[in-house]
Parts: structure tokens; C-alpha cells; sequence
């Protein structure tokens, strides 16, 4: 880990290319994207949150299987190539948010997380639990996708990522593992309403 990169860092790689990372067309991409929707689950759900949608790669599969989705960037060129993606249907949107931050409405039924933790720092992640614990529905899912592997440009390391992302909302979670490769997790985590002692 020599380099991380920031937002300025992803607002360059999108304005340089809309598909920085390949994510619609490399094969293993296309399995992550599927495993997300499994996660999501094979019924239209209500107010879906994504963070940190990149260019856009997972948002129109989402919308597709929403009722309601904020899609969320925090760099402007991202939020762009969102709302290119998600205009065809009008309960979609794409609006910016730096993390950590307030997502736009107080409560959500699903929240997608893929691709971003890693990419904060460890308080940063902890703030962004806590909000996203807050946000989400007694019953309701988060869906976080992540390498296993670490890439030079992270700010913590990959393993393990998912478990102390939820151990720091101080939540108790049913959690199931959607799809599992050498490179890549899917973790489908559904709240259970309790708390945990801390």
C-alpha cells in the first residue's frame, strides 16, 4: 500500500475513461454484478441506497430492481455517468456524497456498498457504519462487495474488510455469503434489530 488514491485521484480516472477498472466488459466483473443482484435478492425491493457508484457499473442492474434508488458518487464525474445510466427510469437518481456523509433520505431497505471500503480510512469506515446502520430498516439487507486481494492504491487492507465494517456499527447482523471467488467477497448482512454490547 504506497499510493492511495483519493477523490481527486477517481474524479481523473473518470474523466479519462469511463471504464477505468473494465467493469462492463471483463467477464469476472459481470459475475460480481450478478452476485450483487443474488444478494439484493430476486423480488423488487423498496428504497435501495448505493454508495460510491463509480462510473456506474452495478447502478442500472439496481434500478432495474428498485422501487426507489439514490445512487450516490463522490466525485462529480461520477454522479455524471450515474445519471446518464439511471435516467431511463425516473424513480432513479444520482446525487453526490462525500463520505462519510448523510445519503439523501433517513431511510433505506437495502444499501449497496461495493468496491469502496478499502478506499477509506479505518474512522472514516467506522462513521460511515455507524450512518449506515442508522439508515437502514429493522430487517432490512446491506450487500457489501470487496477484493480479498490488496491493490497498491488501498488505504486499509482487503481481508477481513466486510466483518469490521459491520463490527463497527454496533449492530448484530444475519449474515450470508452471496458469492465467494479467489479475488472478490459478496456478503449480504440483514439487520436483526438488536444492538451489540460494546
Amino acid at each position: 500500500m504506497t499510493s492511495p488514491i483519493d477523490l481527486a485521484g477517481f474524479a481523473a480516472k473518470f474523466a479519462g475513461d469511463d471504464d477505468p477498472w473494465r467493469t462492463f466488459t471483463a467477464r469476472d466483473e459481470a459475475v460480481k454484478r450478478a452476485a450483487i443482484l443474488h444478494a439484493i435478492g430476486h423480488r423488487p425491493v423498496g428504497r435501495v441506497l448505493e454508495l460510491a457508484s463509480g462510473n456506474e457499473s452495478n447502478s442500472a442492474a439496481i434500478a432495474r430492481m428498485a422501487l426507489r434508488l439514490d445512487a450516490t458518487e463522490g466525485t462529480r464525474e461520477g454522479v455524471d455517468l450515474t445519471a446518464r445510466a439511471v435516467a431511463a427510469w425516473p424513480r432513479a437518481c444520482a446525487s453526490l456524497l462525500v463520505l462519510p456523509g448523510q445519503p439523501p433520505r433517513l431511510v433505506y431497505d437495502v444499501i449497496v456498498i461495493a468496491e469502496i471500503l478499502y478506499y477509506l480510512s479505518a474512522r472514516e469506515m467506522a462513521r460511515v457504519a455507524r450512518e449506515m446502520a442508522a439508515r437502514l430498516r429493522p430487517g432490512g439487507i446491506i450487500v457489501l462487495a470487496h477484493h480479498r486481494i490488496d491493490f497498491y492504491d488501498f488505504v486499509q487492507h482487503a481481508a477481513g474488510i466486510h466483518a469490521r465494517f459491520l463490527a463497527e456499527t454496533g449492530r448484530c447482523w444475519t449474515v450470508r455469503t452471496a458469492r465467494r471467488t479467489g479475488r472478490w467477497v459478496v456478503t449480504a448482512a440483514r439487520a436483526d434489530g438488536m444492538t451489540r454490547s460494546r
